[in-house]
């Protein structure tokens, strides 16, 4: 599937909006905005500044074997269509790629221009055809309504500064059955990770239910939520103690 297919897929989901750009010289929004950041209630949490693109040295990761272990624990099958929030320099790409097959999609989506210029020439270079690479703000992912099979944060929850917009505007972009899998490390926040205690308090308040809080290895957990029923009103959400 041509990215190009990919965008126009993506396109008919969210009824028709604005266009990405077929190639990579220039990532795009992919839907509308959402719900604007000030609407939202501030975390009381401590928000961990943003210091690299990446986790752990690519081999390092492949040694603990971490993107192929979340793939199984999510059975993520062809056909799927996953959003990679956050993705950085794109590790978890060719994973997913190769687990959706061309007959789904990889939304690879970040908020800082240098890291998507770089993850769109990873795609580009690794000839990724079914890896759409889009552009996000920070309290809002920019998805199309209702596309989402899972959307997967990986290592980054604890750098979101708006969680409860981030997650309110996200909810729109899953499907029926969709699911957001949340992996992180054990600690506060302020040290790069997230108690598992404050993440599900997090995501209750914007109406997400808890499937699952597995362990995977060193300290490090995969969490996934599903989000039944009505958004809450923006203004009803309570902030969570750290």
């Amino acid at each position: 599937m041509t990215r190009a297919a990919v965008a126009a897929l993506l396109m008919l989901a969210a009824c028709s909006p604005p266009a990405p750009a077929a190639k990579h010289d220039t990532v795009s929004f992919i839907a509308p905005a959402g719900q604007a950041a000030d609407a939202f209630p501030d975390a009381q949490r401590q928000v961990a500044a943003i210091v690299s693109p990446r986790w752990s040295t690519e081999p390092e990761r492949d040694t603990a074997g971490e993107a192929n272990a979340v793939i199984a624990a999510l059975g993520i099958h062809a056909g799927m269509t996953v959003a990679d929030i956050g993705a950085g320099e794109g590790y978890y790409e060719t994973h997913l790629s190769h687990a959706v097959s061309p007959t789904g999609t990889v939304i690879a989506q970040d908020i800082v221009p240098e890291t998507l210029a770089a993850l769109a020439q990873r795609v580009d270079r690794d000839r990724l055809t079914n890896v759409l690479v889009a552009r996000g703000e920070a309290h809002d992912p920019r998805l199309p309504t209702n596309s989402v099979d899972v959307a997967l944060l990986v290592h980054m929850y604890h750098e979101i500064a708006n969680p409860f917009a981030l997650l309110w505007n996200l909810r729109a972009s899953l499907k029926d059955n969709g699911r957001v899998a949340i992996v992180d490390a054990d600690r506060p926040t302020g040290e790069h990770g997230t108690p598992p205690a404050l993440l599900k308090c997090e995501l209750a308040a914007v109406g997400y239910v808890e499937q699952s809080v597995r362990p995977l290895s060193d300290g490090v957990y995969i969490a996934v939520f599903t989000a039944p029923g009505p958004s809450p009103v923006p203004g009803a959400i309570k902030p969570c103690a750290s």
